[in-house]
């Protein structure tokens, strides 16, 4: 079932009043792909009656007050994307379209959605229950933080929006757990994976600079950035206080992970895979194209790409479903009615990561001086596609599935590393699972850049390339590696987009067409570094593209096609 979104839903269901009210800034789709669908049935899988209210107009009373009042908790996201990050480009235009609104149309999530929506619950409810915010916005807004939008330190989301409970992270079963206590009329203050508001700081946590400190001083909030980093893990993880002028933000420590049958159990509700007929009839919403027809096969990244918050908000280790609920799922897919054979997509942040983890990690934790993957592997972690080649046979031979894509990040650097099943992975991905092009993202190729972001050398992507040509002529297919690219990175200038479109040219034999402009969002050492121009592990100092026209050039300088002649041998 849909959860309800209008009172003639709520009569129909003996409902009169709601237990939660879930306020965001995507339309509603009813989907394992969205967290606001996954939070709703979760809660009323555990007995509380949920409502929902997506994309409210700010200006008005209509869209807010149509529930009513909840008698626990308002959840307030501002949706799958930051909205600063879905509202505005890299060089600060504003965006004309949006995936997850009705015709596509971006109209209908405000700026700075959570704070938007928060005023509107204050404005129209005197006094009224908890507003907790969750999603990715809060999630990565939780401490004082560098807003490009501003170019400024702003406070942790949770006082410019004036609310009571912030969820971070991937934190449903603790969403639960703070559902029953505050029924219960109990203190949620020891639930993990939530930050608060206090007058006094926990003595038990540590101490992050405060906001007056990161705001005035860069080397603080170097500092700030990287205790706070390095307290994501829920195995390791100590909580956090930071001053905030007379009052303290308590970061309590990440809720832990769901493995396996626990993390099951979130997948294998049921869902409607579909927008909900009240915003249906407003138009397609393009998101649901793809999300309809994928499935979730792990959350969590290790890749820890410095410009990407995948690491921070999911966590780094990585927690892969059983190959059953994956199947059942898939079945599930086959047997809605306008399912034409083709699964879109079976994957995670990155696709090849499913089934294999760093046994360390999964009993110690994250290693604090370590990272599994990026600029080299770790010898701890062993790479291994053998689970994922089994899923992915299995996906094939379901009666009435014509295809499988994997159309989800895959790390080239993994299957390199993995000796025994990694040229058969990719054997498999080339035979059966793309259609014309592979995705793949180096996002540069000059070395000094890609320490910056943390990915593996040019001459892995080389090697890579070579394995994938190979394969291709072997089994006659005329298919091609697409690159995605990104320019103005921290450490990047003109020079260096020179550099990576002449090797674009001579060796990887493309003009590039799959380029971004760097986008510092919230919550990531490459936006610290944009911000602080220096590089926080060396304490250097970096260069730093700031100018906007000088950030289309960059861009410019790849894609140009005339440029092609400039570098012939």
């Amino acid at each position: 079932m849909f959860l309800p979104t209008t009172k003639e839903e709520l009569q129909k269901l003996n409902w009169t009043k709601l237990d939660v009210i879930l306020v965001t800034g995507d339309t509603y789709i009813d989907s394992p792909y969205i967290g606001v669908a996954i939070v709703g049935k979760m809660l009323l899988n555990a007995g509380f009656k949920v409502g929902i209210i997506a994309q409210p107009d700010i200006n008005s009373e209509v869209d807010i007050t149509r529930l009513g009042e909840p008698s626990l908790f308002w959840g307030v996201s501002g949706g799958s994307v930051d909205s600063m990050v879905a509202n505005y480009t890299a060089v600060n235009k504003k965006r004309k379209s949006d995936d997850f609104t009705p015709t596509g149309i971006n109209n209908k999530r405000p700026d700075r959605a959570i704070i938007a929506y928060s005023n509107l619950i204050r404005k129209y409810f005197k006094n009224t229950a908890p507003i907790v915010l969750g999603g990715i916005e809060a999630s990565l807004r939780r401490i004082s933080h560098y807003d490009f939008w501003s170019n400024s330190i702003r406070k942790p989301l949770i006082f410019d929006a004036k609310a009571d409970i912030l969820f971070y992270g991937l934190a449903e079963n603790n969403l639960i757990e703070l559902a029953n206590k505050l029924k219960n009329g109990e203190d949620f203050r020891d639930v993990r994976g939530v930050c608060y508001i206090s007058k006094e700081k926990n003595e038990e946590f540590l101490d992050l600079p405060s906001f007056e400190e990161c705001k005035s001083d860069k080397q603080k909030y170097i500092d700030s950035y990287n205790i706070f980093y390095k307290n994501n893990d829920p195995l390791t993880a100590k909580g956090l206080n930071q001053q905030i002028d007379s009052r303290f933000l308590i970061q309590n420590p990440p809720a832990f992970y769901n493995f396996d049958k626990n993390l099951d159990k979130i997948y294998d509700l049921e869902y409607e895979r579909d927008v909900h007929p009240y915003y249906k009839k407003f138009g397609d919403v393009k998101a649901v194209e793809t999300i309809r027809f994928s499935i979730t096969t792990h959350v969590g990244c290790y890749g820890e790409c410095n410009f990407c918050a995948i690491a921070l908000h999911q966590g780094r280790t990585i927690r892969s479903r059983t190959e059953t609920s994956i199947m059942n799922e898939a079945k599930k897919i086959i047997s809605l009615k306008d399912f034409k054979g083709y699964i879109l997509d079976v994957g995670g942040a990155t696709a090849n990561m499913y089934g294999f983890e760093c046994d360390k990690k999964l009993k110690s934790g994250v290693c604090e001086e370590k990272k599994c993957v990026g600029i080299s592997l770790c010898k701890a972690l062993k790479p291994n596609h053998e689970r994922q080649i089994k899923l992915l046979k299995e996906l094939r031979t379901l009666n009435g599935v014509k295809k499988v894509f994997v159309n989800s990040g895959i790390r080239y650097d993994l299957i390199n590393e993995d000796k025994t099943f990694g040229d058969e992975y990719l054997e498999e991905i080339v035979k059966h699972h793309i259609s014309g092009q592979m995705k793949i993202a180096p996002e540069h190729t000059d070395d000094t850049v890609l320490a910056l972001m943390n990915k593996p050398s040019k001459k892995v992507l080389i090697e890579f390339k070579t394995k994938f040509d190979n394969l291709n002529k072997k089994f006659n297919k005329k298919q091609f590696l697409t690159y995605y690219f990104i320019a103005a990175h921290p450490g990047c200038s003109e020079k260096e987009m020179k550099n990576l479109k002449e090797f674009a040219t001579q060796e990887l034999k493309i003009t590039p067409e799959q380029t971004q402009i760097f986008t510092p969002t919230p919550s990531t050492y490459s936006t610290l570094m944009y911000y602080t121009k220096t590089d926080p592990f060396t304490k250097k100092a970096i260069f730093v593209e700031s100018d906007l026209n000088k950030k289309e050039k960059q861009k410019e300088i790849l894609l140009t096609k005339t440029q092609q002649k400039n570098f012939k041998k």
